[in-house]
């Protein structure tokens, strides 16, 4: 996905206040020369716990630690941040983290998340990078519940140079979303993005309308949406667990959009999506400009936050 590639120096530069917390955490307990023991694995368990990596992701660690300890595998304490970036990586396993395609005709993105998650400047960057590297992209903004949703959607798309379908505040979402697809069948669009209510993720009847839309969409392009990206705020935390876990339910979302994970000290966060959802992060935002956003990868992910 080399339209969306950022090398490790722009990621470790954009993940400054991760980093420097998890660095300044260990750098205390990793010195050079210290002998591993019971109380440094217990304090470092209770770093990586507070990183936001999460207790079952932490859990595992330790184990494979404290067995690579005893086996001789890793002897002082400089020996363990390497162990722990290997271990880190392998969690990823080679998978498809590229957008998934239509085969034929537009590729439809449904994009979710609760407001106040950077879902429409998400959307923005998302399709600036794909309309950069030559594709025609739609936007629709299904957001007919606050007119400022529809009016910051609009001067996304003026700005970054793509089309945007779009209905009177307290329209039905669903006729917004079945005039996009008719839109992006008769202009020859290669993608269309879908914006949705930033709704609440208890709110049932919200989560129904969301399921609606996923509907229209599939009776008027085959296979669509043939994506649907979960956009969390990095700096939410645990809560994006949760978050994530009740979307998938209503919508079964197949990416994760970070968002906003240049502004928190918690990127552990990432590892923990993976280790409880089982949902790939596919891309992260990184900044303000619609150039902020990057595809995920976990080695590049890994060096950056421990380098």
């Amino acid at each position: 996905m080399g339209l969306f590639s950022k090398t490790v120096a722009y990621l470790r530069d954009h993940l400054g206040k991760t980093r420097r917390k998890i660095t300044s955490s260990l750098g205390s307990l990793l010195t050079l020369g210290r002998a591993i023991d019971e109380d440094l694995l217990d304090e470092l368990e209770a770093t990586l716990i507070a990183d936001d990596i999460g207790v079952a992701t932490t859990e595992r660690l330790m184990e494979d630690l404290r067995a690579a300890y005893k086996s001789r595998k890793i002897a002082k304490s400089e020996d363990i941040l390497p162990f722990l970036k290997e271990r880190m990586k392998e969690y990823w396993p080679a998978r498809d983290r590229e957008l998934h395609a239509a085969e034929s005709g537009p590729t439809v993105i449904l994009v979710a998340g609760i407001n106040g998650s950077g879902k429409t400047t998400s959307i923005a960057k998302l399709a600036y990078a794909l309309s950069r590297d030559g594709r025609k992209v739609i936007v629709a903004a299904c957001d007919t519940f606050r007119a400022a949703a529809v009016e910051q959607l609009s001067i996304w798309a003026d700005r970054i140079g793509v089309q945007i379908v779009k209905h009177q505040m307290g329209a039905d979402p669903g006729a917004v979303a079945y005039d996009a697809c008719e839109a992006a069948l008769a202009r020859g669009a290669d993608y269309l993005i879908l914006d949705t209510a930033g709704r609440l993720h208890t709110q049932k009847p919200l989560m129904d309308e969301l399921a609606k839309i996923r509907s229209v969409a599939a009776r008027k392009i085959p296979g669509a949406p043939h994506e649907v990206l979960l956009v969390v705020d990095a700096t939410t935390g645990q809560n994006a667990i949760q978050q994530a876990k009740v979307f998938t339910e209503a919508i079964e979302v197949t990416g994760i959009f970070l968002a906003k994970l240049d502004g928190t000290a918690r990127g552990g966060i990432v590892i923990a999506i993976k280790d409880m959802l089982d949902i790939p992060v596919k891309f992260v935002g990184l900044g303000e400009t619609p150039e902020d956003i990057a595809a995920f990868d976990p080695d590049e992910f890994v060096e950056a936050l421990f380098a």
